[in-house]
């Protein structure tokens, strides 16, 4: 069962340091309102609140209400697939280490398909298949890194590399950001040790993620640019150095948008966008699945989020329409793509075009939408229009809002 929202925002409110009283008077959300969400008086609160709230906590929206279906953090004892990944990613000392389970170890190509494989779930946001499959995984990549001549363990330092970097966002995801830290510090070594020279900051903008959702917005930044500048300096020659470089500028851009500096960000994402516009010219990455996600459409994408987050809907729609989504960009960057554009229809008064996005969400991710408490504020708070739009009730129903 997800954390109650009063639970989160208790919590959240208390590693601020601030007491109701403080967030009221930082948020503009009334006292009564706030007691009566932790006393869980109230199981829940309409969109603008909950923006105000976020503000006020310093944090995302999405770090107030969850990013579905990852674990929650209840502080209850962590369910048997999550041990199992921590134990993956931090292997207990003094234990031997474990004997492999066939008689040879995987051949690289074989292991980076699964590897590959493992992204494309995460993608996909199967994150429970997910947890299943990952410390296999893991353990394989370890065995192929430390047999083998000087060239295999390389390539399997590599495969290494992006194992852990996928236990690091599969960490992010069930809000287990030390845990996510821990995995990618362990993910750079590998890739110090491989011959990969993108692969480190690949990772690095996995590490500024996690730094974003500890609010490490600084840090986050930091490291965004300084990888992007090493990678600018000699490895934006090709598809992979491109991709690489323009995830990096992004990830800068989110956290100067984050810290107050929009058109610094704003800025950065066009040139994001000027550079995967590059992409056409040249060779595909061999594979794909393995590289930062960076197209024209996941800048875009990420445009769109950032006008949304900073109160500017109209300027979002526009990014939005008519946009044509690339064969690459991965189901979960879509699904979050018609959350905003519905966030942004709602914020303009324009119910009609909401429920038109939230309809098209619930064909894509059902199970998602249902989990994902920013799309129950928005139906709850359109539901309590005066004029309901048509369409709006079987969404309503579907989410438990109806009356």
């Amino acid at each position: 069962m997800s954390e109650h929202l009063g639970d989160k925002l208790s919590r959240l409110r208390r590693l601020s340091d601030q007491t109701q009283e403080g967030l009221a008077e930082k948020s503009g959300v009334s006292v009564d309102v706030i007691r009566k969400l932790e006393q869980k008086r109230n199981s829940s609160a309409r969109l603008p609140t909950l923006h105000a709230l976020a503000k006020g906590l310093g944090v995302e929206l999405t770090t107030l209400l969850g990013d579905p279906p990852g674990v929650p953090s209840t502080g209850a004892v962590e369910p048997p697939q999550l041990v199992a990944v921590r134990r993956a990613i931090m292997p207990p000392l003094f234990a031997p280490p474990p004997e492999p389970m066939g008689a040879e170890k995987l051949s690289v190509a074989l292991l980076r398909a699964e590897i590959a494989d493992a992204w494309t779930l995460y993608h996909e946001a199967e994150f429970g298949r997910l947890m299943d499959l990952l410390p296999g995984v893991i353990a394989d990549a370890r065995l192929t890194a430390a047999v083998g001549g000087d060239d295999e363990r390389a390539a399997g330092q590599a495969a290494l590399g992006k194992a852990l970097q996928l236990g690091g966002h599969l960490s992010i995801r069930m809000g287990k950001t030390d845990l996510a830290l821990s995995s990618l510090e362990r993910a750079i070594d590998a890739a110090g040790k491989s011959s990969d020279p993108l692969l480190a900051p690949m990772i690095s903008n996995s590490v500024a993620w996690a730094y974003q959702r500890q609010n490490r917005l600084d840090d986050a930044t930091t490291l965004a640019i300084y990888a992007a500048d090493n990678v600018e300096r000699s490895h934006i020659t090709d598809a992979a150095g491109v991709r690489v470089w323009g995830g990096l500028l992004m990830s800068a851009a989110t956290s100067y948008a984050r810290s107050g500096d929009y058109d610094r960000a704003d800025e950065m994402m066009r040139t994001s966008e000027k550079a995967a516009g590059r992409l056409a010219t040249l060779p595909a990455t061999e594979e794909g699945r393995l590289v930062s996600v960076f197209s024209k459409s996941s800048v875009r994408i990420e445009r769109v989020r950032l006008a949304v987050q900073h109160g500017r809907p109209e300027e979002a729609l526009t990014l939005a329409r008519g946009m044509r989504l690339s064969k690459d960009t991965p189901p979960s960057w879509r699904t979050w793509l018609l959350l905003d554009v519905a966030r942004a229809h709602t914020d303009v008064g324009n119910a009609e075009g909401a429920v038109k996005a939230l309809e098209s969400l619930k064909r894509v991710a059902p199970t998602w939408m249902r989990h994902h408490t920013l799309a129950v504020a928005i139906v709850r708070d359109l539901w309590d229009l005066p004029q309901r739009p048509p369409g709006l009730r079987k969404l309503a129903e579907f989410l438990g809002v109806a009356n």
